[in-house]
């Protein structure tokens, strides 16, 4: 959430800060604002609303070549013009752009008011400007560090003054930044795509690390103002995969993009020749463990609990999916032989990384799956697995989730493999089904225009649930989960079996009841709850692997079929037509798919 954008070169900067700002709209946000040094002097341009709409506010014979810009998902205050970023302080001579929240912001702000300062918004930021101003006797560098030193929370920020019309300070504590150095100058943000294309080497800056940006590059420092010296790395993004080549919106790029993210995902983990699982990574993690937790947030988590069923088939340890900010409130069991599963698709969800550090304090092991590279919770793990999903632009998530169960089927694989749990036919078994993945998922792909026609025929519902059992529950969560975000119809999963337990009430003639069943799982129970939906009248939307079932055909009203697949494929073939189907209700709704309300793609506060 919110987005960060500097640089500071030989181009002019306008056009830099809102090309940079728009490649980071998928963050989500509700204003925007751009500071820049137009001759000298703080001149800034701040708005509700797109980036796009602030960009025809600008003048467009701005010379400036050095300045910010950030877009704001309101936290402390409604998005109004007031409270967008970049904030001044009382002088209009400092400005600073922020990501996160500085927890003790009330007390930072009763105090500067009292000592004679004017606030003009509602937010947390605006307490650093002044604190900035009153730190700074001609170092805006160490003005920086000390106003750093006081805040509480977790934050990234850029500072720009009027009296240091060179450079451009950076700090980093929880909140990601990074810095990029390329032919027209010296950049930093949020995230990479803000700079892909234009910075050729970066650096990922750390927690307590500030920086000094200059045309010339960067110079990184410590809380203590002692400079360090680490290597960059060369960007990694390719600019093209941040366009949406043809297809409407990124979301059915990123849909249509899985049988390669999938199979680049597994074949990096799979010696093909030996059904040999090859993580490097975990060489030097310990395989013994009395208990496994899965932490994540959102789709992630939906991922876990995928895992947490996939896992206990094969593990003979107790393996439990926990929701990350609950994680650090329980009393969870984690010992120093606990092994801790961090799922996270940037790498950088507050939530998770507190989970981490948790579970680091209990002396746990903790493997990161991140889709992230350099990201803070792997650089905080014992141990990291990749999912290659590539840049992911949609808010919600599509690619990476798959990609995340497929990399999830591999570690459990590989932790039983490791703890002689599985034997080799089997896992080679498991290994060849994996493998079929990318042409099923084609297979099911080809197969959209049938979504279409259902969206169509449903888009007008207020409200819809998803039944499924077993390893299938976790896909129906994710499947409401993608209609709500996107389309806004109140939708719920539930397991099967609990339909009897309160959701049932809700079911008449103008519910659709979306339900997931496969012939690997509790087949004829679930075939029993969808007789008790139709003896209310509800609308039956089946997914399902058994789609010539007389039973079946003769109860539902809609059949999508399914290949018939192996068990550990399953999770992810059914959650391929489930993103179809959010993503043409949400079309034929008028909503903004790739980044719909009040949502953020990388959270980065509690």
């Amino acid at each position: 959430m919110c987005g960060i954008i500097g640089y500071v070169g030989t181009e002019p900067v306008a056009p830099l800060l809102f090309a940079g700002l728009k490649r980071l709209e998928y963050r989500g946000y509700d204003s925007a604002g751009i500071a820049v040094l137009e001759e000298g002097w703080m001149t800034l341009f701040r708005r509700k609303g797109k980036v796009e709409e602030l960009e025809g506010e600008v003048p467009q014979q701005l010379t400036s070549r050095i300045g910010i810009g950030h877009t704001r998902w309101a936290t402390h205050g409604p998005p109004t013009e007031n409270n967008a970023h970049p904030h001044l302080d009382c002088q209009g001579k400092i400005a600073v752009i922020h990501n996160g929240i500085i927890e003790n912001f009330l007390d930072l702000k009763e105090r500067l008011i009292a000592a004679g300062h004017r606030f003009r918004s509602q937010t947390d930021t605006e307490a650093l400007a002044h604190l900035i101003e009153e730190k700074n006797d001609g170092d805006l560098l160490a003005a920086v560090a000390a106003t750093v030193a006081e805040a509480k929370g977790a934050f990234a920020l850029a500072v720009l003054s009027e009296d240091d019309p060179g450079r451009i300070i950076v700090a980093r504590r929880g909140s990601p930044l990074v810095l990029g150095k390329g032919a027209h100058g010296t950049f930093a943000c949020s995230d990479l795509p803000a700079i892909a294309g234009w910075a050729s080497h970066v650096l990922f800056l750390a927690d307590g690390e500030l920086a000094e940006l200059t045309e010339q590059g960067f110079r990184v420092f410590d809380h203590a103002g002692n400079e360090i010296d680490r290597p960059t790395q060369p960007v990694g993004i390719d600019p093209v995969s941040i366009q949406r080549g043809g297809y409407k919106h990124f979301m059915l790029k990123e849909i249509h993009e899985q049988p390669r993210s999938i199979g680049e995902t597994l074949r990096e983990k799979i010696e093909a020749e030996r059904s040999v699982i090859d993580l490097p990574s975990l060489e030097g993690v310990e395989q013994s463990f009395d208990r496994v937790y899965l932490v994540a947030c959102g789709t992630a988590y939906h991922s876990g609990l995928v895992a947490e069923y996939l896992w206990e088939r094969i593990l003979s340890v107790p393996v439990q999916a926990v929701i990350a900010s609950e994680f650090r409130l329980r009393e969870m069991r984690i010992t120093p032989r606990t092994l801790v599963i961090a799922v996270s698709q940037s790498g950088e969800t507050l939530d998770t990384l507190m989970a981490v550090r948790r579970a680091k304090e209990k002396g746990a092991t903790v493997i990161a799956l991140v889709n992230s590279l350099n990201s803070a919770i792997e650089r905080e793990s014992d141990g990291a697995v990749y999912t290659r999903a590539g840049i992911e632009i949609g808010v919600a998530a599509t690619k990476t989730f798959t990609s995340q169960l497929a990399a999830l089927a591999l570690l459990g694989l590989f932790l039983a493999e490791k703890g002689d749990e599985i034997d080799a036919p089997r896992l080679a078994e498991e290994l060849d089904a994996l493998a079929l993945l990318p042409g099923q998922i084609a297979q099911l792909l080809a197969s959209e225009e049938e979504i279409v026609l259902l969206a169509e025929r449903f888009h007008n519902a207020s409200d819809c649930l998803f039944l499924a059992r077993g390893s299938l529950y976790p896909i129906a969560l994710e499947g409401a989960l993608k209609l709500k975000e996107i389309s806004y119809i109140h939708a719920e999963g539930y397991p099967a079996g609990e339909m009897k337990h309160g959701p049932i009430a809700l079911i008449d003639a103008q519910m659709p009841v979306v339900v997931l069943l496969s012939h690997h799982i509790a087949y004829d129970k679930v075939m029993a709850n969808i007789q008790e939906v139709k003896a209310r009248n509800g609308i039956i939307i089946a997914l399902t692997d058994r789609p010539d079932d007389p039973a079946l055909t003769g109860l539902a009203d809609h059949i999508f079929a399914l290949p018939f697949a192996h068990q550990i494929s399953l999770p992810i073939l059914y959650t391929v037509p489930l993103q179809l189907l959010a993503y043409h209700i949400a079309v034929f709704r008028g909503t903004d798919v790739d980044q719909p309300r009040n949502l953020a793609k990388t959270v980065t506060v509690e």
